[in-house]
């Protein structure tokens, strides 16, 4: 049982390698597809948004504070707030939602 621990590092550690390596042994000159450039423009904003917003609902006591945290960080995004203002403004929506619903 504990040698299935390795086995599953081992396919982990390669899986990981080939995603970085391959694309770098393979791919050497520079892309010129235009929808392939957009393509790999998003990706980590993707990757990004993926992790962050399951995250955003269970991070908090109820999931309406989250939602109200995620609109008013949307909203302020919007209008060009800086991260820390978003990122103050989300907590503090976030502390006074469960404040009044808890």
């Amino acid at each position: 049982m504990q040698h299935d621990i390795y086995v599953y590092l081992f396919i982990m550690s390669a899986v990981t390698i080939a995603i970085r390596i391959v694309p770098l042994t393979l791919i050497r000159k520079q892309i010129k597809n235009r929808f392939l450039r957009s393509f790999l423009f998003y990706v980590p904003y993707v990757t990004l948004a993926v992790m962050t917003f399951p995250a955003i609902m269970d991070a908090t006591q109820t999931p309406v504070s989250g939602l109200m945290a995620l609109i008013a960080g949307i909203a302020l995004a919007w209008y060009g707030a800086s991260l820390f203002k978003v990122s103050a403004a989300c907590c503090l929506v976030v502390f006074f939602t469960e404040l009044l619903l808890v």
